[in-house]
């Protein structure tokens, strides 16, 4: 089994892509958040809603090189390999959200079942499947079909006003199958922005990734390449801003002008650095996203655990209890840089500190693959 070749410039991206993520999901203070670190209300997109379907984009890039392996055949251990990846993905979302497992005031009747991991892993999983039996052509009008089919079903079961928090047909969906209080909380109420159905067009845009990564997989010239990239992008941008003024741009609902918009933004994105590293061949700045772009997955369980842990660790702090995170924002960024900046620095100091452990796995040659 040959072994698949890696693609430097699609390593950086992830890199970066997961330190943006880092830095998002780590303020200080989410009281003190600048603009375009916060998720859009619901309509919209800011620079921090890109960060999920880049990485889901990138999914679909990665994929395309390491199912060479398999020369599109459809084996028995290719599906083992995509039932045991699709599984471990989602049961590291799933351990996320149970951790610190055992709790006295613990309720599994509250416990949210999707999440960030377990859409990428189904996302993953119906992908993988889809473009192992799928040339390009078909995987391009399955995407499109997908798309156009997504928008009708919203647009028709969703009442009258389709694309609201209220009367969405996602949520709808979520509370008849999964039930209303293992749903995401956060919006004011249960609704959750990686449910189930809200994952089905994810999956297109994993395979938007696998089509730009099937142009870098076949490129002879990538001059040539970056051209043909910025045009797939630029036409899908497009496309995407126009269907968003009927079908609203929205990351909550994952909406079809969504994938488009963001999909495009993220082939632009992904030729920019082909262009930088691939032609003009400057690699060395750019080596620490390298770096980041080993063990993401890990280092997202990672984050994850280490939030939930300095979360429940108790301190005091002006005679009234702060949790473990609250203590290291107050007494060491805010005296230091002030509330807004402060926090800021707060999610670059975890920035620095998953990044230097990231480092020493890299030299260690330690990769966690899930």
């Amino acid at each position: 089994m040959s072994k698949p070749r890696r693609i430097l410039s699609i390593d950086i991206f992830r890199g970066f892509t997961i330190a943006m993520m880092i830095i998002v999901n780590n303020p200080g203070s989410w009281s003190y958040v600048y603009a375009p670190l916060r998720h859009a209300k619901w309509h919209g997109c800011t620079p921090t809603d890109l960060i999920f379907p880049f990485f889901l984009f990138i999914v679909g890039t990665s994929m395309r090189f390491a199912f060479v392996r398999w020369h599109s055949f459809a084996s028995n251990e290719f599906y083992k390999h995509v039932f045991i990846r699709t599984i471990s993905i989602f049961i590291a979302g799933s351990l996320i959200h149970a951790f610190p497992f055992i709790q006295q005031d613990w309720d599994w009747g509250n416990y949210r079942i999707m999440g960030v991991l377990q859409r990428i892993a189904l996302a993953y999983g119906i992908a993988a499947i889809m473009v192992i039996h799928l040339d390009l052509k078909k995987i391009f009008i399955s995407g499109v079909g997908i798309l156009l089919a997504y928008w009708g079903i919203l647009w028709l079961g969703g009442g009258s006003a389709p694309y609201s928090l209220e009367t969405n047909f996602i949520r709808k969906i979520d509370i008849l199958l999964l039930g209303a209080s293992h749903l995401y909380g956060g919006t004011g109420i249960q609704f959750d922005p990686e449910g189930l159905l809200s994952t089905i067009p994810s999956v297109v845009t994993v395979l938007m990734g696998y089509l730009v990564g099937s142009m870098l997989h076949t490129t002879k010239d990538f001059l040539d390449n970056v051209k043909r990239m910025s045009t797939f992008g630029i036409i899908s941008i497009v496309i995407g801003l126009i269907w968003g003024l009927i079908f609203p741009i929205n990351k909550q609902l994952w909406t079809s002008s969504y994938v488009l918009l963001t999909g495009g933004i993220a082939t632009l994105s992904l030729s920019l650095l082909c262009y930088v590293i691939d032609i003009k061949k400057w690699k060395k700045p750019l080596w620490v996203f390298q770096i980041f772009g080993t063990n993401s997955i890990f280092l997202f369980v990672l984050s994850g655990f280490w939030t939930k842990i300095i979360l429940k660790i108790k301190f005091t702090l002006e005679g009234e209890p702060i949790s473990g995170y609250g203590y290291l924002y107050k007494t060491l960024f805010v005296p230091f840089a002030g509330d807004m900046f402060g926090s800021l620095l707060f999610a670059l100091a975890h920035l620095l500190g998953f990044w230097l452990i990231l480092l020493w796995l890299y030299k260690k040659k330690i990769f966690i693959n899930l």
